[in-house]
């Protein structure tokens, strides 16, 4: 039933917004931070890496950041089904955004164009000096790296650099909070995909959504604390579960534009 309801959801819609988390890269090879196999379930000391207060005050959280950055299996990933779902629902003109929570930029491998994608938690491709604000690639970063420079400091400055991404601690871009607003609340159906729907702000969006009217269907393996105000929950594997999704066709024009729940009550 809840496969049927989305479908009919996804049919009837016709702005769609998304929101995107870990979940959607682990089948390339990118493991996530919270499951059963994430990042800092298997070594919580690891999550130091992602503090903003332990990274400027430590040279060897640095030092280690710095490690893992150049071992990232985001560098040889490559996009799955699921991230070539949403390039077919933009082609079908029906996608808003795609609001994400990752910072692996395989939306846009996967040949999104870049103004459709919303990074709420920024790069890992890209550096920033913590001192002017300059910003470079994490490339040239990781050259130096590999040259001897185990914390690189700021060509300009010789201030802290890190990556381009919003580490704990950290505020996220106003201007991308902004879009992300304007993309929930200008949508009619809002789709969770690969997100456990607890980080802040990102998971407020889907309540934002709904609140303005929008239907929510969450496509995740865990439960999410938003499962109950979803028009629809759909627990299988985002590799087969999305691609099916985004090829729902539209549906005439006399069905509503706005579902506004549940799909039983429409006329």
């Amino acid at each position: 039933m809840e496969w049927q309801q989305a479908r009919e959801l996804f049919a009837a819609a016709q702005r769609i917004t998304v929101l995107t988390g870990a979940g959607i890269s682990t089948g390339s090879g990118i493991p996530d931070f919270r499951g059963p196999n994430g990042v800092w379930t298997k070594d919580p000391t690891a999550q130091r890496l992602s503090d903003i207060d332990s990274y400027v005050a430590d040279p060897e959280v640095r030092r280690q950041a710095w490690r893992s950055r150049a071992e990232n299996p985001a560098w040889e990933a490559v996009p799955t089904a699921a991230h070539e779902a949403f390039r077919a629902l933009d082609d079908s003109g029906r996608l808003r955004a795609v609001l994400t929570q990752n910072i692996d930029e395989l939306h846009q491998r996967a040949g999104l164009a870049p103004e459709r994608v919303l990074e709420l938690h920024g790069t890992m491709f890209a550096t920033v000096c913590l001192n002017c604000g300059e910003s470079g690639t994490m490339r040239a970063a990781l050259e130096r790296v590999a040259a001897g420079e185990p914390d690189p400091a700021c060509l300009t400055c010789g201030g802290i650099l890190k990556s381009a991404t919003v580490s704990f601690g950290q505020s996220l871009d106003e201007g991308v909070l902004r879009q992300g607003h304007r993309a929930a609340l200008d949508c009619d159906l809002f789709l969770a995909a690969g997100t456990s729907l607890t980080v802040h702000p990102a998971a407020g969006f889907a309540e934002l959504a709904t609140r303005a009217g929008a239907d929510l269907v969450i496509c995740n393996a865990e439960p999410t604390p938003y499962d109950d105000q979803a028009a629809a929950v759909l627990r299988g594997g985002l590799d087969e579960v999305l691609p099916a999704l985004a090829a729902v066709p539209p549906s005439t024009p006399e069905r509503p534009v706005h579902t506004w729940g549940d799909p039983r009550t429409w006329r």
